[in-house]
């Protein structure tokens, strides 16, 4: 494209300076302006692309969840959505190339099922007096293990502890179920 050689000022469309076109055709000031204005056209294109792709549906692009808005919405992990997408137990539209967009009456329905609540287990609770346990050292006698085994099955198995002085005392009922009784 030839140069011109007028004395010619133009208004750049996307930050407003004033500058001196180069060719006929310019339009931005800058290539740093040029791209700003093609990533906004390409944004726009997209966001009418869903918009068309959600109106064929019949539906509104508020009725729909991208993965990201799922995760922060409901706490679920992004691994988790992707497989219920990828085995066909949460239907979603897919916009783009890689966009996906979950509906939101069956993500509600997924994560919050209308019937029956779970009953729930009454916490247990643990006699934790001295006479109703065992220290860790009459435990390593008594089923001839190492103190560490203790210590990691105790962990294991979420076994309550308490201290008192030098004693760790932890429930025999437990330590016997464990280890079977002898």
């Amino acid at each position: 494209m030839a140069k011109l050689k007028l004395d010619m000022e133009r208004t750049c469309k996307v930050c407003g300076a004033t500058f001196r076109p180069a060719t006929l055709e310019s339009i931005y000031c800058s290539p740093q302006c040029s791209k700003i204005a093609w990533s906004r056209k390409k944004y726009e294109e997209k966001t009418k692309e869903m918009r068309d792709h959600l109106k064929k549906l019949g539906e509104t692009s508020s009725s729909f969840l991208s993965v990201p808005e799922v995760v922060k919405m409901y706490g679920v992990a992004r691994s988790s959505i992707y497989r219920w997408l990828k085995n066909g137990s949460l239907p979603y539209v897919i916009v783009g190339k890689k966009s996906y967009r979950i509906k939101k009456s069956a993500l509600e329905e997924k994560l919050n099922p209308v019937g029956e609540p779970v009953p729930t287990k009454a916490p247990r609770l643990y006699n934790m007096e001295p006479e109703a346990c065992y220290t860790i050292g009459e435990i390593c006698k008594k089923y001839k293990l190492n103190d560490s085994s203790v210590w990691a099955h105790i962990r294991k198995y979420s076994i309550p502890s308490r201290q008192i002085g030098s004693n760790v005392y932890v429930p025999k009922e437990d330590i016997d179920q464990i280890y079977g009784k002898k």
